[in-house]
């Protein structure tokens, strides 16, 4: 974090950004809140679309699908979309997506829709959020410096999840009360609210690049964001850890065929899919309020392999509330998706910021969609505790990968934090000019002995 360094009053170096620090920025409130409307009536909808699903067919595969088609639009598009996020200025990119999205969710909500037109509109919807997601990565990195990221970045991955654990577990009664059109009409209204608060509650930005003739060729942008992340072998690790999440996402696509296992009810469905998000905030909360900046580098091997391992268990069909806590467990692990978050931000340079990122979510969530779409064609056959098994061993094997080639690299991600964390050398009065290089020399010999 900047702070003016004098005298006794140092911070500490690695001094770790707390969450009052990160909401003292009115910026952040904003987009916090803004998020958090979103999410409330996201998870509303998720979670009746797959009971819905599920009790009228009895098909684990279509469930599947309908869940994955929230995951897949960024597939066709998403890459090429999150570069608007570079060629206009960020904020008017979040707004004017909110309000398409406030009106594409406000025609779901008319009733007598076919599901041909209904999907469309989901579709749509859903491919929207890829520009509005890669502005919003792109200038939360200019509104909270230093570990303030990473506490802002915590604090909204836990807002996401508690977002799902209300979501989930009451997400059938809501429904059941309000009906499922009326809930449409309520999450329009989330998208219509968050816009507003963006445009009171952040300042508008200049756009990163110039859109000359050759900026606005959005398909030569995302060849050179592919280019600019998997060049660098760092970068490329890091987007390898953050995609690794189409693994363990598995059980949340498979609740509720895997209700079915129990007894098949709605609130067994809700307490299933909320289960991973409560491991998440505790995973969060814990490695960004009590986990150094570079003891959280080091861990993301042994964490992502977290993340994956608990699922591998199901394999022995375990009661109820063992696989609840197995599934808590996993979303421990994944708090690792924080140290990955904040240093693939710390390497991008800011011009390319909006493009990497929507490069690195877009994967993320296609991996999600086909790796749900491909369990549940697998849970057909083979039943879901065997592919949340197979999914967790699979994604065992390729976190196991990935710690190892992390280990080759994060030398430089970890001296590139403890260079932004250092504070500036204070000069002493009459000090000579021999005897301050002799002692910047002497802290540089200090730093590298104790690098990795």
């Amino acid at each position: 974090m900047a702070e003016k360094q004098t005298g006794r009053h140092r911070r500490p170096p690695e001094a770790q950004a707390t969450y009052r620090e990160v909401f003292a920025v009115g910026e952040f409130r904003a987009l916090w809140a803004a998020q958090a409307l979103s999410f409330v009536g996201d998870q509303l909808a998720q979670v009746a679309l797959a009971v819905l699903v599920y009790s009228n067919t009895g098909s684990a595969l279509l469930t599947a699908l309908t869940y994955a088609l929230t995951y897949l639009p960024p597939i066709v598009g998403g890459p090429v979309l999150s570069g608007l996020a570079d060629l206009f200025p960020r904020r008017t990119v979040m707004v004017v997506c909110d309000v398409l999205r406030a009106a594409l969710v406000g025609l779901m909500a008319v009733p007598g829709l076919s599901m041909w037109a209904l999907s469309a509109l989901v579709f749509a919807t859903v491919l929207l959020g890829a520009p509005f997601s890669a502005a919003r990565a792109a200038v939360l990195p200019d509104v909270l410096d230093g570990d303030r990221y990473v506490a802002g970045s915590a604090i909204n991955n836990i807002t996401h999840q508690a977002s799902q654990m209300v979501g989930f577990v009451a997400g059938g009664a809501v429904i059941a009360a309000v009906g499922e059109h009326r809930a449409l009409a309520l999450n329009a209204l989330t998208f219509a609210v968050s816009a507003l608060i963006l445009l009171a509650g952040t300042r508008r930005r200049p756009a990163p690049k110039r859109r000359g003739r050759q900026s606005l060729g959005l398909w030569r942008g995302t060849r050179d964001g592919a280019r600019l992340v998997f060049g660098d072998p760092t970068l490329r690790a890091l987007v390898s850890f953050a995609w690794l999440c189409g693994f363990y996402v598995v059980p949340e696509g498979l609740a509720a065929p895997y209700a079915a296992t129990f007894d098949g009810s709605p609130v067994t469905v809700g307490l299933l899919m909320s289960a991973m998000p409560t491991g998440m905030v505790l995973g969060a909360f814990v490695y960004s309020r009590f986990v150094r900046p570079t003891n959280r580098i080091r861990s993301m091997g042994w964490m992502a392999m977290l993340a994956c391992a608990p699922l591998v268990a199901s394999a022995m069909h375990p009661p109820l509330w063992a696989v609840l806590a197995l599934w808590a467990l996993s979303g421990v692990g994944s708090a690792y998706q924080l140290a990955a978050n904040a240093a693939f931000v710390a390497e991008v340079p800011a011009e390319g910021r909006a493009q990497a990122f929507g490069l690195a979510q877009s994967g993320i969530l296609a991996g999600q969609g086909c790796g749900i779409l491909a369990a549940g064609a697998a849970a057909q056959r083979l039943g879901p505790e065997t592919v949340v098994a197979l999914a967790g061993a699979l994604g065992l094997s390729a976190a196991a990968i990935l710690a190892v080639n992390w280990n080759q690299v994060r030398g430089t991600v970890i001296a590139a934090i403890r260079d932004r964390s250092e504070p500036a050398p204070v000069r002493a009065p009459g000090r000579s000019e021999e005897a301050r290089a002799n002692g910047r020399s002497s802290y540089a010999g200090d730093r590298r002995a104790s690098a990795p």
